[in-house]
């Protein structure tokens, strides 16, 4: 069974950080291309940050560059999203995906539970 379990949400004032990460099983993340997307409530399903099977190419929507950072532990077959200067903007659920890259869709690829980030004073 594949399995992908997001953590690290939470609270946080605007300016602040967390730490997102991603435990997945029944997959290898070094074979599959990963993605972090977010859905604010009332809005669709968009894409934030991606990163390859190899490593080598990384995607970062317009909205976050510069502020977040996707990176991969191959030996602890995890995915993580470090996010920084957080905004409002930025309260939404935050979805960990495997098999998903350009198109972000939850018809493809395997999709975690979601991890609630909210950015309020």
């Amino acid at each position: 069974e594949v399995r992908l379990v997001e953590s690290g949400g939470g609270l946080v004032q605007p300016g602040g950080s967390l730490r997102l990460s991603c435990a997945v099983s029944g997959l290898t993340v070094s074979s599959y291309d990963m993605s972090w997307a977010r859905q604010a409530p009332g809005k669709g399903l968009e894409r934030v940050s991606s990163i390859n099977w190899s490593g080598r190419r990384t995607y970062y929507a317009d909205f976050v560059k510069g502020r977040f950072t996707i990176s991969r532990d191959n030996a602890k077959n995890a995915l993580y999203l470090q996010m920084n200067s957080l905004e409002p903007e930025d309260t939404a659920i935050y979805y960990c995906a495997a098999g998903v890259g350009q198109v972000v869709t939850r018809a493809y690829g395997y999709w975690g539970q979601g991890t609630q980030v909210t950015v309020s004073s």
